[in-house]
């Protein structure tokens, strides 16, 4: 089976792992505490997800270029994308108006989208979680017409 990894970028960072069906399989949220742990753990985190052919990561600089760098050495696709983007595509307008309103929306959705995981579910869930969930919900529905030859992934 093929998955998807979205993957919220930052210190605190968001993970949620999609079957080739696009059903959410698990979510979490990681502080690593500073940018030297986390550049540590990505190589771990990368293989404990064996059958990973995508990852999506929402965010910029350094740590988005570590990500690609080691999704490249592993011949993973991996394609880097903006909130705006993923946002424009799952809200109205005036749900994402201010930063707080955006985070509050992507908890809401991401709820829902959680009532029909298949797998294991947190009891709590951090906005980064949320995020990469909506993340990671978007790129499964626009796999179909994601061209993953490009250099976009």
């Amino acid at each position: 089976m093929n998955t998807i990894l979205a993957i919220d970028l930052g210190v605190r960072t968001g993970f949620a792992l999609y079957n080739s069906e696009g059903k959410l399989l698990w979510y979490r949220s990681r502080n690593y505490g500073n940018k030297q742990r986390l550049r540590r753990d990505i190589q771990n985190m990368l293989s404990q997800i064996p059958s990973l052919s995508q990852v999506i990561l929402e965010g910029g600089g350094d740590i988005a270029r570590t990500w690609l760098k080691e999704c490249r050495l592993r011949n993973i696709p991996a394609r880097q994308i903006y909130a705006e983007e993923w946002r424009r595509d799952l809200f109205d307008p005036s749900e994402i108006r201010t930063g707080e309103q955006a985070k509050l929306s992507a908890m809401r959705l991401a709820k829902k989208i959680i009532s029909q995981c298949e797998g294991p579910k947190s009891s709590s869930m951090l906005d980064d979680a949320a995020e990469a969930i909506l993340i990671g919900y978007w790129g499964t529905r626009r796999k179909e017409s994601l061209d993953l030859r490009t250099e976009e992934w």
